[in-house]
């Protein structure tokens, strides 16, 4: 099976901006390597085909990522549209018999990553049970399907927060290329990648895969990326 990855990073992440300024959080220094270039070389040694949509300082990725093996994808219109609009730019290469699909600013390693190229589901998100009271955005799980989703999910409802990756497959990957073609048509350009997931959910199962006790990161605020170093940190001791 040939594997491929799409990771989104065009956005500006404007909520850790005020700290970081104007660097590009996927480019963040995390003990010696870019964030992004830890991720995509974690990938290619797997040998997965990856692919990266950029817009924000896309010249910080470039550099962060020379002399690796990616293909890059332009979202021009990154200040007005959201991720949706990212993967759009990329519809080209949701095809094949297998696609990972995730967030530029999540830090993960290849113990998460095995998880999902075990996977023979045609559609899982990854999820973390552990993370529910301080989770940004949160799942209910039933029976192992995702059932509700959200920013404003009530915390009693909710029993995991999503991870920022995802794994679709087979014939669901031609079938998610045109629900987002019929999105943008749409103009719902305005939506998260994750969406065209979450509009299934009423008509066929979208599988939660918990990886609770696994590290992650996704980084939205400077206490996500002071949890990383300090992890990096205790690893390398």
């Amino acid at each position: 099976m040939k594997h491929k990855a799409i990771l989104m990073a065009a956005g500006r992440g404007t909520r850790i901006s005020r700290t970081i300024g104007d660097s590009c959080k996927c480019t963040l220094d995390i003990g010696g390597i870019p964030l992004i270039r830890h991720t995509v070389a974690m990938l290619l040694k797997h040998g997965i085909e990856t692919h990266l949509v950029v817009g924000f300082h896309k010249e910080l990725i470039f550099a962060a990522l020379a002399g690796l093996p990616v293909t890059f994808h332009e979202n021009v219109f990154y200040s007005v549209t959201n991720s949706l609009a990212s993967l759009w730019w990329a519809k080209e290469e949701l095809t094949g018999d297998s696609v990972i699909l995730g967030n530029a600013d999540v830090f993960w390693e290849e113990d998460i990553l095995s998880v999902l190229l075990r996977e023979t589901r045609d559609c899982v998100m990854l999820s973390d049970s552990s993370r529910v009271e301080q989770g940004d955005y949160l799942f209910h799980v039933r029976e192992g399907r995702i059932t509700a989703f959200g920013k404003g999910l009530d915390c009693h409802r909710a029993n995991c927060e999503y991870v920022g990756l995802a794994h679709i497959q087979g014939e669901l990957i031609s079938k998610c290329k045109a629900r987002l073609e019929a999105m943008i048509a749409a103009q719902r350009h305005g939506s998260w990648w994750e969406q065209i997931l979450y509009d299934m959910i009423a008509e066929r199962p979208v599988w939660a895969v918990d990886i609770a006790g696994q590290f992650w990161a996704e980084i939205d605020f400077i206490e996500d990326y002071n949890r990383i170093l300090e992890y990096v940190k205790k690893r390398g001791a």
